[in-house]
Parts: C-alpha cells; structure tokens; sequence
C-alpha cells in the first residue's frame, strides 16, 4: 500500500511535468526514465528506471523522486504481451 506523502510526491511530480517538463523532454528523450523532485523541479535522466534513480541519489542524497516513463502514461507495464 501506498502511503498518503508517497501518493502526494507522485501527484506533485506529475503535476511538475505535465506543466513543464513534457514540452522540455518529449522531443528528445522519448522512452526514457525521469525521476523527479518537485520541491526543487530538479529531474534526472537515465535509460533505465535504475539509472535514473542512481543519478538522482547522486545528486541529491536523501531526497524523495517519483520516476516516470518520458511519453508514457506509466513507467513499467506489466501483463501478457500480444
């Protein structure tokens, strides 16, 4: 279960990149993972959800990220594949 600040951090982060960071990542980075701090709208880019996360801790050790999918509506799919 997912708690009541992790939720908020998650509506936050996708509030952040609805607003601005779609039109700034979508025409270059289409496909790949960002994790984003909302208090300072830092994000970080990885090629994978992992590498995205690693970047953030680097950068700012102790701080919260959301990770999503740049041009996806969820990070991860997970189900039988056609």
């Amino acid at each position: 279960m997912i708690s009541q600040a992790g939720l908020e951090l998650a509506r936050r982060s996708e509030e952040l990149y609805q607003q601005k960071l779609k039109a700034i990542l979508e025409p270059g980075h289409l496909h790949k993972f960002v994790a984003i701090e909302p208090d300072s709208g830092d994000y970080f880019l990885g090629d994978t959800m992992s590498e995205a996360g690693v970047a953030a801790r680097k950068a700012r050790p102790g701080c919260l990220t959301h990770t999503m999918r740049v041009g996806h509506p969820a990070a991860i799919s997970i189900g039988y594949g056609r």
